[in-house]
């Protein structure tokens, strides 16, 4: 599908001189934001055991994260529509320091699930808004590199945060861990404090903005994509441990190298994607899907080996690490006015599609096969490449 061909005046230009010092604050912000969404995971039976209650109940907090997440990263523009992006983006960062000092505190389950939904709105918030922030502290055709630094942040905080909860829980304690959750987010804040410049919203902003975008056939598509990009992916990741067991004889600390090597694959994904993003975009948008979809599909062909099953994960890793930066500079590309609109809704529905392949995976691996999700979701990954790759901007960069 091909729409108005005419470049469009994008919110992505800047009139001063590029901040690549903001750019990397904005990095900072998602990497403590994102680290501490992924605590809960490596610090559950400790969590559970002093509020007295079960894990699964305790596990209630990614959840509570995850559909704040979703709200604030529509919303966040409409509520906010005249608000300095600066004071913004700093506000969602004190928010989520003091999610983590609140949860550190918490003397019981509610207080920490009330906190647990600040760091919702904080992750959503900040996340939508990243695109548009720094598209005002970089030139245009740098913006794909602006977002690789930014998506560092996720790519580190992925990697890092479960077995650094897990150590750390061990020697401090899981309430010691959301307290150094809560420094790292104040030393982002500080780095924010000193480079980031005031940032006028757009003229294009509020609910009417955001009407107008989901009104595009184009953005409906892409958004169509998207959500079967992350949701073939997180259906396999999500139970990626019990789909190498059926396939091959890995013990844990063969997992443990295993996901070790997907979480440097997805760093060197990640780090790529911004020049492929900037110079070639139509390519980015099918390579790093299609990656991701193949290296599902190729690890249930020849996961039966060692060597298999590391270069798969290697590909799917690589893949994934390139899919954030794309999929959001594809939506600059696509409503260069509307950035801050196009970002929240791309970010909403990248959460969505963490809950739906949860869910679609679990079935899949209850009732077909353990390995079942790597098929599914990797089929359904590469219609998203396909989906995404057919859709044609109003601007191209490549």
């Amino acid at each position: 599908m091909v729409v108005d061909a005419n470049p469009v005046a994008p919110e992505s230009t800047t009139d001063h001189s590029p901040s690549w010092a903001g750019v990397v604050s904005l990095g900072l912000g998602i990497f403590a934001i994102v680290m501490s969404e992924f605590l809960p995971a490596s610090l559950l039976p400790r969590i559970a055991e002093d509020l007295r209650v079960s894990d699964g109940t305790a596990g209630q907090s990614v959840t509570v994260t995850a559909i704040a997440a979703a709200f604030s990263a529509l919303l966040i523009s409409v509520v906010l529509p005249r608000a300095d992006r600066r004071r913004v983006m700093m506000g969602l960062t004190v928010l989520a320091i003091v999610s983590d000092l609140a949860v550190a505190l918490a003397p019981n389950l509610a207080v920490l699930l009330g906190a647990r939904l600040l760091l919702g709105v904080a992750l959503g918030g900040f996340w939508a808004m990243a695109t548009a922030v720094a598209a005002h502290l970089v030139p245009s055709d740098h913006l794909g590199r602006a977002l690789t630094v930014i998506n560092a942040g996720v790519s580190v905080a992925t990697v890092a945060a479960v077995p650094l909860g897990s150590w750390l829980g061990e020697v401090w304690g899981w309430r010691g861990v959301f307290l150094l959750g809560a420094g790292v987010g104040c030393v982002a804040l500080a780095v924010q404090a000193a480079t980031l410049p005031h940032v006028t919203p757009a003229v294009a902003s509020g609910s009417r903005a955001l009407g107008t975008t989901l009104r595009s056939p184009v953005v409906l598509l892409g958004l169509l994509a998207v959500l079967l990009i992350f949701c073939g992916h997180f259906s396999g990741f999500t139970y990626i441990r019990p789909a190498v067991e059926s396939m091959s004889t890995i013990d844990a600390g063969g997992l443990a190298a295993l996901l070790l090597a997907f979480g440097v694959a997805n760093f060197l994904g990640t780090a790529v994607s911004g020049p492929v993003a900037d110079r070639a975009a139509r390519v980015g948008v099918f390579v790093f899907p299609a990656a991701l979809g193949a290296g599902m599909l190729l690890m249930h062909v020849f996961g039966g080996s060692f060597v298999g099953l590391f270069a798969t994960a290697v590909l799917w890793g690589f893949g994934f690490g390139g899919v954030p930066t794309t999929v959001l500079s594809w939506g600059a590309r696509t409503e260069p006015a509307r950035l801050e609109q196009i970002g929240g809704l791309i970010v909403t529905v990248c959460n969505i599609a963490i809950a739906l392949g949860a869910i679609v995976g679990g079935v899949l691996v209850d009732s077909v096969a353990e390995n079942a999700s790597l098929v599914v979701g990797g089929v359904v990954a590469l219609l998203g490449a396909l989906v995404l790759t057919g859709l044609r901007p109003r601007t191209e960069v490549g």
